[in-house]
């Protein structure tokens, strides 16, 4: 291929894929821009975070255990192909990217489509499910239960390049092996 090398990290919630962006950022050969998820929705009216139209979110009691379920509404599903739209355009414009997505719902075969031409390499990042809610809690900026709703739904139908553990490794160890994974 000729086109972009895009490198989508995806994973739950506090598993470490910005932190692990940044250190690929310092150590791959080539320029690599940073795209996050998170930039996309703080463009959102504040308003629209606990709305019906924007983004919803449901505490849940499963088995004793709180999950915290989200739902997009008409304008968080517009916000989020129109990031992936964005990123296709700064892919066609010549950029190399790390994005930093929780794929959900139809968002992987968006990106694989949006994203064709370029070269694309998808890696999953993981970590056992007490400790992403140990770093849910020790976060404090995200709803409690997040992870553990997302757990089981994020890397649901999705092809890896490669697969990192975050709990055994430090976000510079995950970039390393990125980079060396991924010939950047």
């Amino acid at each position: 291929m000729a086109g972009s090398r895009i490198i989508l990290l995806n994973g739950v919630g506090s598993v470490g894929k910005t932190s692990t962006a940044r250190a690929l950022q310092e150590i791959a050969s080539l320029p690599l821009l940073h795209v996050q998820m998170d930039t996309f929705l703080d463009m959102l009216p504040e308003r629209l975070q606990e709305h019906a139209d924007g983004f919803s979110y449901e505490a849940l009691s499963v088995s004793g255990t709180t999950e915290t379920s989200i739902t997009a509404g008409p304008v968080g599903v517009k916000l989020l192909r129109g990031m992936r739209r964005a990123i296709a355009a700064m892919a066609d414009a010549g950029n190399n990217l790390i994005v930093d997505d929780v794929l959900l719902g139809d968002a992987y075969g968006d990106y694989v489509e949006l994203l064709a031409r370029h070269d694309l390499f998808v890696v999953g990042l993981h970590a056992a499910l007490d400790v992403l809610e140990r770093r849910e809690r020790e976060r404090g900026d995200r709803s409690i239960g997040l992870a553990r709703w997302q757990f089981s739904r994020v890397h649901a139908g999705i092809g890896y390049d490669l697969e990192i553990d975050t709990d055994q490794n430090d976000p510079r160890a995950c970039a390393a092996l990125i980079k060396a994974g991924l010939d950047l």
